[in-house]
């Protein structure tokens, strides 16, 4: 029952900025951390930011100072602002989250379908 819906994808130039948005819905009891990752072509998939749901957040080295991670409880919603983009950050990105459905006594790891990314001049 439970989604994850990822939008904000985009080409965008050097230096430019994009915003990533996941809204979880569904029978959603709790949701606990949530990530962003990103798998580029050739590459490993690989975790860029984590937020906790007290918002404790860490990142990766590549995005610390240019990304940032946040997330509203209430409408089960993480976003990802990049900021200072690079070609190096061209991926599909991933929104992952640890949710428990009413009813279930155990969390279970979902995936968002992936929204593409693509630095470029």
């Amino acid at each position: 029952q439970v989604q994850l819906v990822e939008s904000g994808g985009d080409l965008v130039q050097p230096g430019g900025s994009l915003r990533l948005s996941c809204a979880a819905s569904g029978r959603i009891f709790n949701i606990n951390d949530m990530r962003w990752y990103r798998q580029a072509p050739g590459k490993q998939r690989e975790l860029v930011a984590s937020i906790s749901r007290g918002a404790s957040t860490t990142y990766a080295d590549s995005a610390k100072g240019r990304f940032t991670i946040s997330r509203d409880n209430a409408k089960n919603t993480v976003w990802l602002q990049m900021n200072s983009l690079k070609p190096d950050d061209t991926a599909v990105y991933y929104c992952n989250a640890e949710i428990w459905q009413y009813g279930s006594l155990k969390s279970q790891g979902y995936w968002g379908q992936g929204t593409q990314v693509t630095v470029s001049s």
